[in-house]
């Protein structure tokens, strides 16, 4: 889909702030508001835009440990990797998955009350997942950049 400017202006602007009003919104962006309320909706149409989401402070949540849990998996039949996914997307604490390249299948990220939860969390459920041969964990000490902005 090729964006024009004003569309893509539209895109930064409600990254940085998903419940900014139309109102508001079109004059940031220099169009009256019905255009700017038909460009949103098309962006939502298209699929650039999948939603609009709360950002919110994990640690004041409970969540003080964060985990990268690489994941490699016994070959496996593909019923067997659909049971997996559906393990990884049932449980709450895994916030992102991915499939990777390299010598790991998958990475997690997950998150957890402290470390004996975690421990919990790797010991009791996800070395439980179907396919999972082995996992190798590593800890945030401190964040740096987290950002859901893309550059558009």
């Amino acid at each position: 889909m090729e964006l024009d400017p004003a569309e893509r202006q539209i895109l930064r602007l409600l990254q940085g702030d998903g419940r900014l009003s139309n109102v508001a919104l079109a004059e940031r962006v220099g169009l009256s508001e019905s255009p700017c309320f038909r460009r949103v909706k098309r962006l939502e149409e298209a699929g650039l835009i999948r939603g609009y989401a709360a950002v919110v402070d994990q640690r004041l949540l409970g969540f003080t440990v964060t985990a990268f849990v690489l994941v490699t998996m016994e070959k496996q039949p593909d019923a067997a990797t659909e049971a997996f996914i559906a393990e990884v997307e049932a449980e709450e604490h895994i916030v992102e998955c991915y499939a990777t390249s390299g010598s790991h299948d998958y990475l997690m990220k997950v998150v957890a009350r402290n470390i004996d939860h975690f421990s919990e969390l790797c010991m009791q459920r996800i070395l439980k997942f179907p396919g999972v041969m082995h996992v190798e964990s590593s800890f945030s000490l401190k964040e740096i950049k987290h950002s859901r902005v893309l550059p558009a």
